[in-house]
């Protein structure tokens, strides 16, 4: 369940719109003054709608504070609709601006819209990352990390880790490994594949010398499944 904060300290409004949210299934956070959004921060908000005129910090500055700490979208809710105050909305760390008064039916709009996008967000950094036991393949950066270490290694042998950790605990044989990485037109053999395992193997010890992430299974090939060495 996606979790919205909604900081506003108009009472009705802050329960209009945590009524209407509260039907859409979202489960619904409220603060009634931006020093209570500080506190409820610890419940990592999917999405934040911050009111610009209230009492003590008002939305501009609790924006700039919290801006560094989180990275969810956060909507301005405001009766103040120039074109000035928008644009000071989207400069303090805001991602959309309303305008009061608004239609239930809009706020439902934009808040699924930018949860939309975090989701799609999420589901492309997921993409680019593959994880297996501690060792974590970053695809975009071209890097293979065991918890915060990194581990460099040949372009070869980054694409035979790409390569067992898209099919883990399933074994790949030498030809199907050298057809993959090489390519079906590379002059060579698979025999290659055995002096990469190696050195790949080397390295993976010499970061966890307690685990084996890739297996042999003799005869056949070989499959990323950690085990004791």
């Amino acid at each position: 369940m996606e979790k919205i904060l909604i900081a506003d300290d108009e009472r009705d409004i802050l329960t209009f719109m945590e009524d209407a949210l509260t039907d859409e299934g979202y489960a619904v956070l409220t603060a009634s003054g931006g020093e209570e959004v500080f506190a409820l921060l610890k419940e990592q908000p999917d999405l934040i709608l911050l009111d610009v005129m209230m009492p003590g910090l008002d939305g501009w500055e609790v924006c700039r504070s919290i801006r560094p700490l989180v990275t969810c979208p956060i909507l301005f809710l405001s009766a103040r609709g120039s074109e000035t105050d928008r644009i000071q909305g989207l400069m303090v760390g805001g991602d959309d601006y309303l305008v009061k008064p608004f239609s239930i039916r809009e706020l439902k709009a934009r808040v699924q819209a930018h949860l939309r996008r975090e989701r799609r967000s999420e589901t492309r950094a997921s993409r680019s990352i593959l994880h297996f036991g501690e060792l974590m393949l970053d695809l975009d950066a071209y890097q293979l990390h065991y918890r915060n270490r990194s581990i460099p290694l040949t372009a070869r042998e980054f694409e035979i880790v790409q390569l067992l950790m898209m099919h883990p605990n399933q074994v790949l044989s030498r030809d199907r490994i050298y057809e993959k990485v090489w390519g079906l037109e590379a002059e060579g053999d698979s025999a290659t594949v055995t002096e990469h395992i190696k050195k790949i193997r080397s390295k993976l010890a010499e970061a966890d010398p307690h685990t084996e992430y890739i297996a042999t299974v003799w005869g056949v090939g070989y499959k990323m499944g950690a085990g004791a060495s």
